[in-house]
């Protein structure tokens, strides 16, 4: 059970310092019975731990709702649940399959960024990321052959939408949007929110934080950045923000070790494996938190070069690349 219980600690690890250095100079939220003072959602969900913070005095009911709103995503882009939308949809045998307007609009994005990055980035990535589970007791490196033919399904062009009908034109092709759901859960939770009124909060699934206004004395949040590797959380820089996100994509996430060597989770669709280059993580700061998490993995991907030209093409986009060094590279902070 090592392995789990080190992902795990090193999930909870980063969430709790997150909340820690989120919080400077604010009261810590309330108990959620208390309904005139800050209440608090926690849960297990997208393979993570989550942490809702309203900052607000609100009513109790606002958890019961955004229980049900994560709930609802956790099985909709499921690639393992049989009853989400996604499972149905990679086991259609290349039949034609209606989903619903926000599986396909979500579909639909992971095609721009995989055409963002000339498919260095690639949402048909499911028959490799099948082969690999990082969170096994004993997690193993797939054999080669396995590899190559999973590989030979990656494919972005082979994915047609119709209207909110789709079609995997490989039979043997799969969409996984590991990259970008939890960004569109974190947006979606936002609006969720704003809706009810709330005007400072802070969401943070794991890796993706996103906050609602500033804290209730009008000052910015302080948003750390992890450490690579470092177990204990400690922040290596941080951000600071307002009704903006800061999603990160690193490869001290999720990983293991075999024969000396590390194999972690942001998985290369060009080749199966690993994605090898200079970086330890990369984190990108704008508006929207779907755009957040696509572009720390597509800037990821692309390398650290290609990576900052990409960021300084765009407007109202911010970025931090750590690479190998331990060194931090900012744009536009």
């Amino acid at each position: 059970m090592k392995c789990k219980k080190n992902n795990i600690i090193k999930t909870l690890s980063a969430v709790l310092t997150a909340s820690a250095l989120l919080l400077t100079g604010c009261s810590g939220a309330k108990s959620s019975t208390q309904t005139d003072q800050d209440l608090t959602y926690t849960d297990m969900l997208f393979d993570t731990v989550i942490k809702i913070q309203i900052l607000d005095p609100a009513d109790e009911s606002i958890l019961d709702g955004l229980k049900k709103l994560c709930e609802k995503y956790d099985t909709m882009f499921s690639t393992t649940n049989t009853d989400s939308e996604l499972y149905k949809l990679n086991h259609a045998n290349g039949q034609p399959f209606t989903v619903s307007s926000e599986t396909a609009n979500l579909i639909q994005e992971g095609i721009h960024y995989s055409e963002l990055s000339g498919g260095a980035f690639d949402l048909t990535i499911e028959p490799v990321s099948a082969l690999w589970d990082f969170k096994a007791d004993k997690p193993t490196v797939p054999s080669s052959d396995a590899i190559a033919q999973a590989v030979s399904h990656v494919d972005y062009t082979k994915v047609d939408i119709q209207d909110n009908t789709v079609t995997l034109e490989d039979p043997e092709a799969g969409i996984d949007l590991g990259a970008i759901a939890k960004g569109y859960i974190a947006d979606q939770v936002k609006t969720y929110l704003k809706k009810q009124g709330i005007k400072h909060a802070i969401i943070n699934l794991g890796g993706n934080v996103d906050v609602i206004g500033t804290k209730p004395d009008g000052s910015k949040y302080n948003i750390g950045i992890q450490k690579p590797f470092d177990e204990s959380g400690e922040a290596i820089t941080s951000v600071q923000l307002k009704d903006q996100t800061v999603v990160t994509s690193g490869i001290y996430e999720r990983y293991f070790k075999k024969n000396g060597k590390l194999y972690h989770h942001i998985l290369d669709p060009r080749t199966g494996y690993p994605c090898e280059n200079n970086l330890y993580s990369v984190s990108i700061i704008t508006d929207s938190s779907t755009k957040a998490d696509a572009l720390s993995t597509t800037c990821f991907l692309l390398g650290y070069e290609k990576g900052m030209e990409l960021i300084q093409s765009m407007d109202g986009v911010k970025a931090i690349f750590i690479t190998d060094d331990e060194k931090v590279h900012k744009i536009g902070i």
